[in-house]
């Protein structure tokens, strides 16, 4: 049986996120941990804050902390809220860590030492109101090639075309806004990505079949660009120092200059994938600390590294900006780790045990809101710490899920949200739920029936609902996020409408075993309901498991486990309201809190 990892784009230090975060990685994601667990399958869901460049340090110094506790604080408060969201991490970890310093600086090294990293002197923008020197991000002006405005320089959002701070047009200081700029020299490492270009393009062919085209369609971009070398250090105190004193001489016998790296740190995108097998390594250690063994033992290698790695299969989450990142950057350190390229221009493998490349790779569009993206600046939009103020975790998950921008940009309005909520968990799965027990409450002493045998209505209700079980498994297993949720709500439809038709309020006037065949098969599907909503809505479904005596979380049934497994006699108790519907006041109150209609774009 095969062994999950997931790993989840790595959310940025510096603030809550928004819901077009958590929709486009880390919700998903968990949707598909909880899956994979209840088939039985080895799960581990990684992901961890990203924590190290200027962002964090500007974040920091606004809030009057030390960077370091700065971090520490926001990680306990990401961490907190995506456990209130139901985020059912295996490991939230840091990039800050010992662990992730440690990889980052011995890939570096294996890297320099098999020739794919070299010095290169090279211009970096100075601000001289800032009184330093600028990275790549904070450097902001017109983008060359499409003409936004506002395009960082080391990618623009808006053409996602990788840039350096030199090909902007007016660039400008994104810290002061100043323009009195320069440039000077410095001295940085580069990994020579071009290198790879061949070999990440069979890399990319071997996977196009299976990748969503948004994600393959991004990584050939690059690939038919030109694949650019990439400086992987920067001029910053905050993040993983360079630290090249040991590191032996390159294959031209060159030695990295010591003196002359002495102040720089990794590049964020270099440290931030390292961070998926170091916040592995983070789980390993604190999982062995809780069972009394040493840590460091090498348990987490056997996710990464083959061959003990052989029977994982490795799923990442992102939003479609953090592709190319995963698509080539990462996969480019990897391959010159497990890899050397000889004078031939042919590939080996290394002597050590590689490191395992992704297998699948799920990339998002953007969840905007009323046509325009989230802003903290601009008040725009709805947050996790907000959003769980206002309503359970279960409406959010619901509405994200079912909305997913997996083919394209969707938009949150307040009035599509009502009216989904309103007609999919309140009219739907609450009033299935509630009018099923309440009765066997009324009529069945809240207890499972017995009498009387399963006719042809319960045949035709047991064939609908295995073939939609198994349509449901199957889009999950393809991470078709918005199709499983329509294929979950038609098994909620035919458990309404299988009660519409057998109808036990009726037939108990004049045939209480018929009607108890009724109620049984209702409370069957209630059960089934509970185990197949988990991944989505978790916390109600324990709810809905509860009531009918049901363990929780379960195992994902079979199609041929859906009628005949509550046993006669078990209580059953109605729960309270499990989705109350939300009123137009509601929405009237959110719309002026958050904005609404007047937000979106003419």
């Amino acid at each position: 049986m095969p062994r999950i990892l997931i790993t989840s784009a790595l959310p940025y230090i510096n603030g809550i996120k928004h819901l077009g975060n958590l929709a486009g990685s880390m919700l998903p994601a968990d949707v598909y941990a909880r899956f994979q667990r209840a088939r039985g399958h080895e799960t581990l869901y990684i992901c961890a804050t990203d924590e190290h460049g200027t962002p964090a340090e500007l974040a920091a110094a606004e809030a009057g902390q030390d960077i370091g506790e700065y971090c520490e604080a926001q990680h306990r408060i990401q961490y907190e809220i995506g456990r209130r969201f139901g985020l059912s991490w295996d490991h939230f970890g840091r990039s800050s860590s010992p662990q992730n310093h440690r990889l980052t600086q011995s890939f570096a090294q294996s890297l320099w030492e098999a020739g794919f990293i070299e010095e290169r002197v090279t211009q970096q923008v100075f601000s001289l109101d800032d009184r330093r020197f600028l990275p790549d991000r904070y450097v902001i002006g017109t983008c060359p090639y499409c003409g936004y405005e506002a395009a960082r320089g080391d990618q623009c959002e808006n053409c996602t075309r990788v840039l350096d701070p030199a090909d902007l047009i007016q660039p400008r200081s994104a810290i002061s806004g100043s323009t009195q700029i320069e440039i000077r020299d410095s001295k940085h490492l580069f990994l020579r990505q071009s290198l790879f270009a061949p070999k990440l393009r069979d890399w990319i062919d071997s996977k196009n079949r299976d990748w969503p085209n948004l994600v393959t369609s991004i990584a050939y971009k690059w690939l038919d660009e030109g694949l650019q070398d990439r400086g992987i250090t920067r001029d910053l105190s905050w993040g993983v120092p360079v630290n090249a004193m040991d590191w032996g001489p390159d294959p031209e016998g060159r030695l990295p200059d010591v003196a002359g790296l002495a102040d720089k740190v990794f590049y964020v995108w270099f440290d931030a994938p390292i961070e998926y097998i170091a916040a592995t390594w983070e789980w390993s250690d604190a999982r062995a600390l809780e069972i009394g063994r040493t840590p460091d033992d090498g348990d987490w290698e056997r996710w990464w590294r083959e061959p003990a790695a052989a029977d994982v299969t490795y799923v990442e989450f992102m939003g479609k900006d953090n592709v190319p990142f995963h698509t080539v950057g990462f996969p480019c350190t990897l391959f010159g780790i497990n890899e050397r390229l000889g004078p031939d221009g042919r590939w080996s493998r290394r002597e050590n045990a590689p490191w395992k490349l992704v297998d699948a790779l799920k990339g998002f569009n953007w969840l905007n809101y009323y046509g325009g993206k989230f802003s903290t600046s601009q008040h725009r939009g709805v947050f996790m710490d907000t959003a769980l103020e206002i309503l359970p975790a279960d409406y959010w998950r619901w509405w994200l899920t079912a909305n997913s921008p997996e083919s394209a940009d969707s938009s949150f309005t307040w009035e599509q949200f009502r009216d989904q909520v309103n007609a999919d968990l309140a009219d739907v799965l609450g009033n299935f739920v509630n009018r099923i027990c309440k009765f066997t409450e009324n009529r069945f002493d809240g207890q499972v029936p017995a009498g009387g045998e399963p006719g042809p209505l319960e045949q035709r209700l047991a064939a609908d609902v295995a073939a939609k079980l198994a349509e449901l498994t199957g889009y999950l297993e393809e991470r078709e996020f918005r199709k499983s949720t329509t294929a979950l709500r038609q098994l909620w439809v035919l458990g309404n409408q299988y009660l519409t038709e057998a109808a036990p309020w009726t037939a108990i006037k004049s045939d209480r075993d018929r009607a108890a065949v009724a109620v049984r098969a209702g409370l069957d599907l209630v059960a089934l309901f509970a185990k197949l909503s988990e991944p989505f809505i978790p916390f109600a479904a324990e709810t809905i498991a509860r009531a009918v005596g049901e363990p929780y979380p379960a195992r994902w049934p079979q199609p041929g486990q859906v009628l005949g497994t509550l046993p006669a006699g078990r209580k059953v108790a109605a729960p309270e309201v499990l989705f109350r519907k939300l009123e137009d006041a509601q929405i009237a109150e959110w719309t002026a809190r958050f904005g609404g209609a007047e937000l979106e774009p003419a």
